[in-house]
């Protein structure tokens, strides 16, 4: 019989939910079950079965929205209202890959051009790629999910999700409404466990492809342990620049930089922490933004007046201080919080000017604070903002279009938002990191492109 484990809450340390633990042994027989389920031809799932199936699961999910918005936010810490858009958002998501399932196309091959191909044609079409590893993280639990297995559901993949241990109930609550919505056995299952089945996971021979979300330390590890020919995406985190130039709107970007910093307390992979402003502004907008930080609400994430809810463990909260602590030391300054509210909260946070080699400004800070740094040349302000072996997310904020194209093609970025905050994402938009930040991309129509192969068919006939 399994093991279970006690899913608690973030801010308080309640008990939330009771989820059970596999064994190395149950994660080797999920692989099993799924690869059996994918050979298994005679009852492979027709595409109009799969959207019958995921119309349904959006049926459900749109009458449970409070329901899965309290779950949501219970094991993950993040504030009701922003859950309850993460569980619109994973609604929506479900509904994206309806429509990429109409207008999947294959393409024509030229032939007959040369003499070696007369009376040839050949046309490409999509297969599913097989066996789909996800291995989840904590920050966006029900939606991540739904971006990790709904496209392989939709593709004709089965799939085995691993979600973070801190927030597993969303992930298992997807898997229970695809099999409520008709979805058989064997095509989404959940498992639970630790570092070592998590392994097996994305190592297994019978694994076609893993979709990691996590840490680059992990994810790099995983990526160079796979089977030969797993195909695999990561997602890993960024230190998100952001510059600021003289002739910014600032009234327009102090919301959008402090949504973009302190939106679930930090914790999110292209949340806005170092800043670069332009010298001749740098001082009003720091009191701008820090005026906005220390007026926001911070506390329990089910209270729906709470804009900042608690990190997701105290661990975080000790690391977050010590971080914050260092980059006095290194000449930082405190603007506005700087301290722990309790053992789960830290105080929205803005520093300016720490040195370059301080840990906020080297490492993916991951929780309340921002780092706002000065400038004279925007030139020297893209080279700081490159100095990191990361790359995801970026912005600029400018009135001049030179500047802003300017900006885009200097600064490391797989995308980079002109007066916009970096933590900007829509789930039909290509979504991942480059160099240290990942590999492959994200978004649900970009993933059930990643989930398959294209195969060609070329047909010989004298008549063509």
């Amino acid at each position: 019989m399994s093991k279970t484990i006690e899913v608690t809450s973030p801010f308080d340390g309640k008990v939330v939910g009771t989820v059970p633990f596999s064994s190395v042994e149950e994660v080797e027989a999920a692989i099993e079950l799924a690869s059996d389920t994918f050979l298994d031809h005679k009852n492979a799932l027709p595409a109009y079965k799969r959207v019958e199936i995921l119309e349904k699961v959006a049926e459900i999910m749109s009458s449970q929205v409070e329901e899965l918005t309290i779950l949501c936010a219970s094991e993950g810490g993040k504030p009701y209202v922003d859950s309850k858009v993460e569980i619109q958002r994973a609604i929506n998501g479900i509904k994206l890959a309806i429509e990429a399932l109409g207008v999947r196309e294959g393409k024509q091959v030229a032939m007959g051009h040369t003499a070696s191909s007369a009376n040839r044609m050949a046309y490409t079409f999509k297969e599913p790629i097989g066996v789909v590893a996800a291995i989840s993280a904590f920050n966006h639990p029900f939606n991540l999910a739904v971006h990790q297995v709904i496209p392989a559901i939709a593709v004709g993949c089965p799939v085995i999700i691993k979600p973070a241990t801190q927030t597993p109930m969303s992930a298992i609550k997807l898997v229970e409404i695809l099999e409520e919505a008709g979805l058989p056995k064997g095509w989404a299952q959940a498992v639970v466990c630790d570092r070592h089945g998590g392994e097996l996971l994305a190592t297994s021979p019978k694994v076609d492809f893993l979709t990691f979300i996590g840490s680059g330390a992990v994810g790099w590890y995983l990526n160079s342990k796979v089977a030969n020919g797993t195909r695999v995406a990561l997602e890993h985190g960024g230190v998100a620049p952001v510059i600021v130039e003289a002739d910014a709107d600032i009234d327009d970007l102090i919301p959008s930089i402090g949504k973009g910093g302190f939106y679930h307390a930090g914790q999110v992979c292209v949340s806005v922490q170092r800043v670069f402003v332009h010298d001749s502004i740098v001082d009003e907008v720091a009191k701008r933004l820090s005026d906005y930080a220390s007026k926001l609400v911070v506390g329990d994430q089910l209270d729906p007046k709470t804009e900042v809810g608690p990190l997701i463990n105290h661990n975080e909260v000790n690391r977050v201080e010590e971080w914050v602590n260092e980059a006095v030391t290194k000449g930082g300054k405190i603007l506005t919080g700087g301290k722990r509210i309790s053992d789960s909260c830290f105080q929205p946070t803005v520093i300016l000017n720490p040195a370059d080699d301080a840990l906020v400004s080297t490492k993916e800070v991951f929780g309340p604070v921002v780092i706002i740094y000065s400038y004279s040349d925007i030139e020297e302000a893209f080279d700081r903002a490159n100095a990191l072996e990361v790359s995801f997310q970026a912005a600029v904020f400018t009135k001049n279009l030179d500047t802003a194209l300017k900006a885009v093609k200097r600064l490391n970025g797989t995308a980079v938002m002109v007066n916009d905050h970096t933590a900007f994402r829509v789930d039909w938009m290509p979504f991942g990191g480059a160099k240290a930040s990942g590999l492959g991309l994200g978004g649900i129509h970009h993933s059930m492109e990643e989930m398959t192969n294209e195969k060609m068919m070329v047909i010989k006939s004298p008549v063509l």
